[in-house]
């Protein structure tokens, strides 16, 4: 896992990687900075969660640390003298190590840079408000030491490389672990609507919601136990779309699976291939072909009412 991590400008002048493992920039292209606060943190709601005197966070694929940066700076802005509990999940140490070494959080205007620099070299970190280790390895191993000890988070960053490149994250076994670990007022965000996704979501007990936008037309997910939050009991999440329900309807929504949590991606791929093949669910592309006409109809509706 030696590369040479190249910082890359994004949109909204941050910085990410190329990952040349699972050939995906570790952000989108659109902004790495933003993607963190709108894709994570506001579904998570941790403005709100901060209030409490402890607030625990799990950041599965910590990647650079801009999840975790984010975090603590949203809940520390709220209430400084919040105790935040942090776990987070890594297979490279290079990477969060390269966006230290490369100063990254420099574009930031970041205070918390000394703590993400212990976390990417020490792997732990322990102050008087913070408690943070960074867990080096498969997670799909350490996920289960994380339940085997009783860890429970209030707030989940589901941000593996896209199911297609690292289907071993996205399994519905890896969510069912994922979901042992979610406080049951707790809240789970990840930036992907794949329909196997969603759907090894439900399965593994939650109830899902869409997140907007960021960026891109593809909104992201917020999972809980609940259809609303603790923090606001009667907001529930955000309803998907018609055309994100039916979705989850098609052989997209096959979800990928991994029995015994060590298959290779390439054995999981397969799997769902051919579960996809011999199941009777509706090909995704009378889907996607479907709504691709009601949303040019819908466009040319929408062009039409304004020129009138």
């Amino acid at each position: 896992m030696s590369e040479n991590f190249v910082p890359q400008a994004t949109a909204d002048g941050s910085f990410t990687f190329f990952s040349q493992e699972f050939s995906e920039l570790f952000h989108s292209h659109f902004g790495a900075k933003q993607e963190s606060y709108f894709k994570f943190v506001e579904p998570t709601q941790l403005a709100q969660a901060a209030l409490k005197p402890v607030v625990r966070l799990l950041d599965i694929c910590y990647g650079l640390g801009y999840n975790t940066a984010a975090a603590l700076q949203t809940i520390w802005a709220v209430n400084p003298s919040c105790y935040v509990e942090l776990i987070g999940l890594e297979l490279n140490p290079a990477v969060p190590q390269a966006a230290i070494a490369n100063h990254l959080f420099d574009h930031w205007n970041y205070e918390y840079t000394p703590i993400l620099s212990r976390l990417a070299f020490e792997q732990q970190v322990k102050t008087e408000r913070l408690q943070a280790k960074l867990l080096i390895g498969d997670a799909r191993i350490s996920i289960q030491a994380l339940n085997q000890a009783g860890f429970s988070a209030d707030a989940i960053f589901l941000d593996p490389f896209s199911p297609p490149q690292c289907p071993h994250l996205w399994t519905l076994e890896f969510l069912q672990q994922v979901s042992v670990c979610l406080h049951k007022k707790g809240l789970l965000a990840t930036y992907s609507c794949a329909a196997s996704v969603r759907t090894a979501l439900i399965l593994a007990g939650l109830k899902i919601g869409s997140t907007p936008p960021v960026g891109r037309r593809s909104p992201g997910t917020v999972a809980a136990y609940s259809q609303g939050s603790e923090c606001f009991k009667d907001l529930p999440l955000p309803p998907l779309s018609l055309e994100e329900q039916e979705h989850l309807l098609t052989r997209a929504a096959i979800p990928y699976r991994d029995p015994q949590l060590n298959d290779p991606p390439d054995v999981i791929m397969i799997r769902r291939q051919q579960e996809q093949q011999a199941c009777s669910l509706e090909p995704t592309s009378h889907w996607r072909k479907r709504w691709l006409l009601k949303n040019q109809k819908a466009d040319s509706i929408e062009v039409g009412s304004d020129l009138s």
